[in-house]
C-alpha cells in the first residue's frame, strides 16, 4: 500500500470514527433519565473513540509529512 493510499484510508477511518463518536455523544445527551451504568458505558465508549481519533490524527499528520517528502 502506498503512503497516499494509507493516508486516504486513515482519513476515511477518521471521518467514520468522528461521526460515530458524535452519534454516541448525541445519544447520551438525549437519553434523559436512564440507567446510569448504561450512560457511563456510552461515555466511556465515546472517550475511547476520542483517543483513537487522536491517534489517527497523529498518524495522518505523519503520513502527510511523508507524502510531502516523497513529493
Amino acid at each position: 500500500m502506498s503512503t497516499k493510499d494509507e493516508l486516504r484510508q486513515v482519513e476515511e477511518d477518521l471521518a467514520r470514527l468522528k461521526a460515530e463518536n458524535q452519534d454516541v455523544r448525541d445519544q447520551v445527551g438525549t437519553m434523559g433519565a436512564t440507567d446510569q451504568i448504561e450512560t457511563a458505558a456510552m461515555i466511556a465508549q465515546a472517550d475511547e473513540q476520542s483517543e483513537l481519533i487522536a491517534d489517527l490524527e497523529r498518524r495522518r499528520a505523519d503520513l502527510e509529512r511523508r507524502v510531502a517528502e516523497e513529493g
